[in-house]
């Protein structure tokens, strides 16, 4: 099973198709100060057959995934735990947004779970098949299901990957999955440490304006090879 490739189709939301008429949704929740705040998910689940169903949780909102007790967090004791054939340890991640605005049950609900003494909310439950899971990859964009706006503020800076085509990509969050010591002042000259497939290239901009990246139903996101997050604008 190709774990990073599972969660680069789950990125923390349900997968569903786009509905062609979605409607700017009412946002239930609005969270700010959030550049460079650190988080971690857990995402485990079982097949059923040719089909995996994956929750996914997440410590955003209710602590910073304090690392020493990230570091007790084992994909065996979650198997164990869950009966499951699928575990995901996703962290630590540190956002790039400046604020999230978010509606609907799937980034919006109060089921919790414990994780070695690490609180973490319930923010998905996703339904993949193999099929997508063997197309997925990096760099690769997934469609994505949520009510979310990221909020990034003029006068900061924004990381971007862009396509071939000229499709921009803005990062939501850095990992220190694959290098345990990326920060955000290597952000800027990131470039230099991905292996960008060809035709793609990596830029850092300061924003004049406000930039807001709604995605009312369905957002398309990628992540690099270092597992850093990106969402299409």
């Amino acid at each position: 099973m190709k774990l990073n490739s599972a969660y680069l189709l789950a990125s923390s939301f349900l997968i569903l198709a786009t509905n062609a008429f979605a409607q700017t949704p009412k946002y239930e929740v609005s969270v700010s100060h959030l550049r460079n705040e650190r988080y971690c998910e857990v995402l485990y689940g079982n097949r059923d057959w040719l089909s995996l169903k994956i929750k996914v949780f997440s410590t955003e909102g209710l602590n910073d995934c304090p690392e020493k007790l990230w570091k007790g967090v084992t994909e065996k004791t979650i198997t164990d735990m869950h009966s499951a054939s699928f575990v995901k340890l996703n962290g630590p991640r540190y956002w790039t947004i400046d604020g999230i605005k978010a509606a609907g049950a799937n980034t919006v609900n109060h089921e919790r779970e414990s994780f070695g003494g690490i609180e973490m909310n319930l923010r998905a439950v996703i339904d993949i098949n193999l099929w997508q899971l063997f197309r997925s990859g990096h760099y690769k964009a997934t469609p994505v299901s949520r009510e979310t706006k990221w909020v990034y503020q003029a006068g900061k800076e924004v990381y971007e990957l862009v396509s071939p085509e000229g499709q921009t990509y803005v990062m939501q969050s850095y990992s220190q999955i694959v290098n345990p010591t990326l920060t955000m002042k290597d952000l800027p000259t990131l470039g230099e440490q991905l292996k960008l497939p060809k035709g793609w290239t990596y830029q850092a901009r300061l924003l004049k304006e406000d930039l807001n990246l709604e995605a009312n139903g369905t957002a398309y996101v990628l992540q690099d090879n270092l597992e850093n997050s990106y969402q299409r604008e």
